[in-house]
């Protein structure tokens, strides 16, 4: 029998090995067990409401028809099903999920991962993505469908039907409403776009010129081999943009992940810019030139840069764990100006509590044409008054032995890494290691492979190397 085990986000394996239909409906049969089980608890947030549930997919291989295979389960349980009527971005399924007040809903995306993975991805009533204590019920309900040997007797894969949606226009009426397009109208921006063959196609682009900005797309055409790379918008993958951007053709790329929800951004001198650098920049955009109100929010990994950026404004930080399940369920639950972690997921106050790529590539763009100037030109006058931050992540491969054996290590405390001292210890996920001057390292184990990351951060490119160093040292067992 197959383990279906809900990591960071989502159920992610091979399509065909593990990722298979008979598995799709066996996960699927277990959410409904579920949200009929709270549709039936008046104490639960779903009481009451008309059992429909949103479904949705990327641009992979048999995506729509993992969705049927899906809805057909739904049906047969009571529960109706919308099913997007294209490939959808994943922060468009979650406003939809919330627009519509659906129970909830399953997007088969595997995201930035490789072209050979597909995925099961449930978002609750919120449209944020399911907690660990609703992923365990769901778990739970796997294990007991497989001891009593369930099966589901459907239609040829392919060929159910169920009612469509459209769901674009109220997606692009709330992007409205958090997005000064009229700025970017005014500048008449020139922009490099990169979607990695992924579902921003129609959205991010559109969005774009419906302001009056000059785009020119790249890795835009259906090809759910994404080009035999990872569909992720980091330096490698917006390579292309980057060299149109620096040739003068455009003033800034903007990149989304196979399923719109992460984010890259190329600057005017073709720099892609850090995660970290982002986040930090659409805070200080939204309390400065925006003036909204709250807190900020980043996981564990993500650089303090954002808290430095938020104390120049007066801005109260959160920490979470890893994840944007964590980051979410804190921004449905007070003032949150924008939260986001450092790989790439982003979201702001009034929106979903998903990860939004789409959103966060036309912030950008909106800062640059407010203040006129490139994303580096504005991140170094804010370094004048917050000094430097240099930020990496290494990732190290362990046997399972050595990896339990390095955190039970890491796990009892150091008092120093190299020649820094170690200030405070901190275990809200995995193990980070706060030194002198707002320098520190984190170290975290992989859920889904046999590897440690650690992020490092210093305050001079010299400290850096020499972290990077001492962490190498210390992960040789």
């Amino acid at each position: 029998m197959a383990t279906i085990k809900f990591g960071t986000s989502g159920w992610r394996e091979i399509i065909a090995r593990d990722f298979t239909f008979d598995n799709v409906q066996l996960a699927t049969q277990a959410i409904a067990d579920y949200l009929n089980a709270e549709l039936k608890n008046p104490a639960s947030s779903i009481a009451g409401r008309q059992p429909v549930i949103i479904l949705g997919h990327d641009t992979r291989f048999l995506g729509r028809h993992f969705s049927l295979a899906a809805a057909e389960v739904l049906a047969a349980n009571g529960i109706t099903p919308l099913l997007c009527d294209r490939d959808t971005p994943t922060p468009v399924i979650a406003h939809t999920i919330r627009q519509r007040k659906a129970i909830g809903g399953i997007n088969m995306t595997a995201s930035h991962n490789p072209a050979e993975y597909q995925g099961l991805k449930f978002s609750t009533y919120n449209g944020a993505p399911a907690t660990p204590d609703v992923t365990k019920q769901i778990e739970a309900n796997i294990l007991k469908l497989q001891a009593a040997n369930w099966s589901f007797k459907g239609v040829q894969f392919g060929t159910y039907t169920c009612k469509t949606i459209n769901p674009l226009p109220d997606y692009f009426k709330q992007i409205n409403k958090l997005v000064d397009f009229a700025a970017i109208k005014k500048a008449k921006l020139k922009v490099a776009v990169d979607i990695s063959y992924g579902t921003a196609h129609g959205y991010l682009d559109v969005l774009l010129e419906k302001a009056a900005a000059k785009v020119t797309m790249f890795h835009n055409e259906l090809n759910p081999l994404f080009g035999g790379h990872h569909p992720e918008p980091n330096a490698e993958g917006m390579a292309d943009a980057a060299k149109f951007v620096r040739s003068g053709k455009a003033q800034i790329g903007l990149g989304t992940d196979g399923d719109a929800d992460r984010f890259g951004i190329v600057d005017k001198d073709g720099t892609w810019l850090t995660p970290n650098q982002i986040l930090a920049l659409a805070l200080y955009h939204l309390k400065k030139n925006r003036g909204w109100t709250g807190a900020v929010v980043r996981t564990v990994p993500t650089s303090h840069q954002v808290d430095a950026v938020a104390a120049l404004l007066g801005v109260k930080v959160h920490e979470t764990p890893v994840g944007f399940k964590y980051i979410g369920a804190l921004m449905e639950s007070e003032p949150i100006i924008v939260g986001g972690e450092e790989s790439g997921g982003l979201s702001v106050k009034g929106h979903v509590p998903e990860k939004d790529g789409i959103l966060a590539c036309l912030l950008m763009a909106e800062l640059v044409a407010t203040e006129k100037k490139s994303l580096g030109r504005i991140l170094s006058d804010l370094s004048k008054k917050t000094g430097e931050f240099y930020s990496d992540r290494i990732n190290i491969s362990f046997s399972p032995e050595k990896k339990d054996a390095l955190l039970a290590k890491l796990g009892s405390g150091l008092t120093a890494i190299g020649k820094f001292k170690v200030e405070q210890f901190i275990t809200t996920d995995g193990f980070k290691f706060l030194l002198p001057n707002h320098e520190w390292v984190a170290f975290r184990a992989s859920g889904t492979e046999p590897l440690i990351r650690c992020y490092l951060e210093a305050k001079s490119k010299a400290n850096l190397k020499k972290l990077d160093a001492a962490c190498r040292q210390l992960l040789a067992v």
